[in-house]
């Protein structure tokens, strides 16, 4: 790189670099903890861009943002102001995998953030490529050497010193976009790529890795014959992600979206055309996600499926764009035409956007904390696709944490961590700095094993108090969530307490909704958790009953009716908390750990885990080390106890 010289050197506390989903979150939460924060991107119009799939949520992914808005994040709150669609996911099934999904109006949706953004205090926007991280050597009282982060310098040369540096690069460093041979060195979108930061990164001895994921053609609403496809529809009573948003003042006239499906005439033109493929030709060097595959992978892999669901989803009010979800590609245009024109609906389709593949580097996340900080470089925070995840919530949430750690670290306080216990959060983050992963990560609510207590219903419960505890949260906000639980238990306590006898009058009641007839008396909780009544239904008998929110009443609901199965998990959970206790010493050296088994010295020597939890969760890693872990430390504490004496 050619070395440019500037005499201008700004000052700020925290250089934010990278402006999609995860750096507007981490921007945010420091300017709003007071912190000075200048925030890089490739291009201003880029904010909150939405490169792939046109909405928020979905299954997991709505849990994500519901805590995110807990915290006193933002997407919550950008995507009630933009979408154009709402729908709850698998209402049919129970509380824990319910997930808010919206369609959002794209430009909308970063016009929005990116007006958030403009009136933040303490928050600047720059235009400019960050290509060098600034860091001096240090040693710390042990004598063992670490790195420490000076500042950033963009491309210009301009220099910031600054006292913490957040890396949320997205898909941008030394990206390329493929459209079958045909291969342009730019981000998404047709943005200019971020080509030099990633020598600066090796060169501090960061281990980088090369990703892909991918993203369907855009087609022209004039050109799509809707009649042959199925309408799908918004939810009548529209349910927001924020806490904070009033659910009256969102109940709006929805877009639909549309469903068709691929057929055997699709599957052939591309298996004809797979050597055209870069995936399959050998083009692609970066490994591509495998939850979320494009539609070659769909045919390779799925070989024995006659068809894959295709969703035509409007990108927005003021455009004709239809996004074809279900149908990413890399293969050249004439393929990628032909396989969009045997779809029902899409026969005479015309393309706006082609479909594209795009790689990037991106970082082993084996090298952060739980807190997303850099274990050997102190400062140095990251979030997002740089870490090797994948999808706007996941990248939300990790910018949120960086964000709120990098301030905590320059504020002199304790930085948050969220455990597996407490927050879909905690079970993403735990997932990406624990284990092997050789492929972008994706949210899926089966790797939350609490999942029936990290519902998304009750994120506010679950983490308004570390939102207002870190100063994200207002103290209104604050009481507002202690009200809230407050009503909750005084209802459950009295839905117990009121008995109900077995009166002609209780008995009618209960034959009207074929229920089973009382044989002795019970009281409305018992009732209550009969699968064919509920709350409203109770009212009839529930004579004493006052007038309460919707939020309560839906928690007294869950919390009675699954009251077995949440004990349950909560005892689970109190194991769980126990190994996240024991805490492993930074200078623990486990070549003097005997019987250790060899794989497992090696896998803990390179992910040094902050707990004896944590290292149960590395792969390779099996129960009986843990045994031989626990008993060294043990022996460990009090040698140490001793020589302290």
């Amino acid at each position: 790189m050619l070395e440019r010289k500037s005499t201008l050197i700004e000052k700020v506390d925290v250089c934010v670099v990278g402006a999609g989903h995860a750096g507007c979150e981490a921007a945010l939460a420091c300017a709003r903890l007071g912190l000075e924060t200048v925030i890089f991107t490739v291009s201003v119009d880029s904010i909150a861009l939405m490169p792939c799939n046109p909405n928020i949520g979905g299954s997991s992914k709505g849990h994500l943002v519901r805590e995110l808005d807990a915290l006193g994040g933002e997407m919550g709150k950008n995507i009630d102001k933009t979408f154009i669609q709402s729908k709850m996911l698998n209402v049919s099934k129970g509380p824990a995998v319910h997930s808010l999904r919206a369609q959002a109006d794209k430009a909308e949706y970063s016009r929005s953030m990116r007006k958030v953004l403009e009136n933040q205090d303490y928050l600047t926007i720059k235009q400019a490529e960050v290509c060098e991280l600034i860091w001096e050597e240090k040693e710390d009282s042990n004598n063992k050497s670490f790195k420490k982060i000076k500042g950033v310098k963009s491309f210009t040369g301009t220099v910031y010193e600054c006292k913490a540096v957040i890396l949320c690069t997205g898909t941008y460093l030394k990206a390329r976009c493929l459209c079958g041979e045909a291969i342009t060195y730019t981000g998404p979108n047709g943005l200019q790529a971020a080509d030099h930061l990633t020598d600066s990164l090796l060169s501090m001895g960061i281990e980088m890795r090369r990703f892909k994921t991918g993203t369907p053609a855009r087609m022209d609403k004039k050109s799509i014959d809707f009649s042959k496809m199925e309408e799908q529809f918004g939810d009548e009573k529209i349910v927001p992600f924020s806490f904070s948003t009033n659910p009256d003042d969102i109940q709006i006239d929805q877009v639909s979206c549309y469903l068709t499906y691929t057929n055997e005439r699709t599957h052939e033109i591309i298996r004809s055309n797979l050597d055209r493929s870069p995936i399959y030709a050998g083009i692609i060097e970066g490994t591509g996600p495998r939850y979320c595959p494009s539609i070659e992978d769909k045919v390779v892999k799925f070989a024995d499926k006659e068809r894959h669901q295709v969703f035509i989803e409007p990108e927005g009010l003021h455009t004709n764009e239809m996004y074809v979800g279900g149908m990413s590609s890399s293969l050249p245009e004439d393929v990628q035409l032909a396989m969009y024109r045997t779809v029902p609906g899409l026969e005479n389709c015309k393309i706006v956007r082609n479909a594209y593949a795009i790689e990037y580097d991106c970082i082993n996340p084996k090298q952060l904390y739980p807190t997303l900080r850099f274990k050997d470089v102190e400062g140095l925070y990251s979030g997002g696709q740089f870490n090797g995840s994948s999808g706007y919530e996941e990248a939300a949430a990790q910018g949120l944490i960086a964000g709120i750690n990098a301030s905590m670290f320059i504020l002199g306080k304790e930085e948050l961590t969220l455990d597996r216990a407490e927050s879909y959060i905690g079970v993403l983050i735990d997932d990406l700095v624990t284990k092997d992963n050789f492929e972008p990560y994706r949210m899926m609510t089966s790797r939350a094993e609490y999942r029936l207590l990290l519902r998304q219903d009750n994120a506010d419960l679950r983490l308004r108090e570390k939102g207002f505890k870190v100063g994200l949260i207002s103290k209104d906000q604050y009481e507002e969530v202690l009200n809230k639980k407050n009503l909750i238990e005084k209802e459950i306590q009295r839905l117990k307490n009121t008995k109900i006898g077995a009166a002609k009058s209780n008995q009618d009641f209960l034959k009207k909704y074929d229920s089973a007839s009382l044989k002795t008396g019970t009281n409305l909780a018992e009732l209550l958790c009969r699968p064919e009544l509920n709350y409203e239904i109770l009212k009839e008998i529930d004579l004493e009953r006052k007038e309460l929110p919707i939020g309560v009443i839906e928690q007294v609901e869950i919390e009675i009716k699954y009251e077995g199965y949440i004990e349950r998990q909560l005892r689970q959970v109190e194991q769980f908390k126990k190994m996240e206790k024991k805490k492993i010493p930074d200078d623990l050296d486990y070549d003097d750990v005997p019987s250790l088994r060899l794989e497992a010295r090696q896998k803990l020597k390179s992910f040094h885990p902050v707990s004896v939890g944590q290292a149960s969760r590395i792969s390779g890693v099996s129960p009986a080390d843990i045994s031989v872990l626990l008993v060294y430390l043990e022996q460990y504490k009090r040698s140490n106890e001793d020589n302290h004496f």
